[in-house]
């Protein structure tokens, strides 16, 4: 993985244990991203907004104050932000809330596995891809 200057991942997470987990499981990388965690949408809106644009975002949907659905629509909205990926990791299996994340540009849709082992080997598969297999635009 290429190291850049910045935050390599926005972790969009409400749940501090899936969260804990998450940036647990990046850190054991043979480099290990740096992880900025957001605590909700207004949170990662406002990270977004004022620093330089992450290598991956991985965005929950349902959170209090805005939502992951209002967060990717903004992204892409957005000429700074509009080609970083964007791996949405949630417990929805709503068919309209995975149409509405890839029309609004997701580039996945993860539905979170419950049980804690599982979503560790998921988010470890999520990151091997999009941080050192995958080629960003420039």
């Amino acid at each position: 993985m290429t190291k850049v200057d910045g935050v390599d991942v926005l972790l969009v997470e409400d749940n501090e244990l899936d969260a804990e987990m998450t940036m647990r499981t990046l850190s054991r990388f043979d480099t290990p991203p740096v992880v900025k965690w957001a605590r909700d949408g207004e949170e990662a809106l406002e990270f977004l907004k004022s620093n330089p644009r992450p290598r991956l975002v991985l965005l929950d949907l349902k959170m209090p104050k805005v939502g992951g659905i209002e967060v990717l629509r903004e992204l892409r909205a957005t000429d700074r932000a509009d080609t970083v990926p964007v791996v949405v990791l949630t417990s929805s299996t709503q068919d309209h809330d995975i149409g509405e994340c890839y029309r609004l540009g997701a580039n996945g849709f993860v539905v979170k596995p419950v049980n804690l082992g599982e979503l560790e080997r998921v988010v470890h598969r999520i990151g091997l891809f999009w941080l050192t297999v995958n080629t960003p635009p420039e």
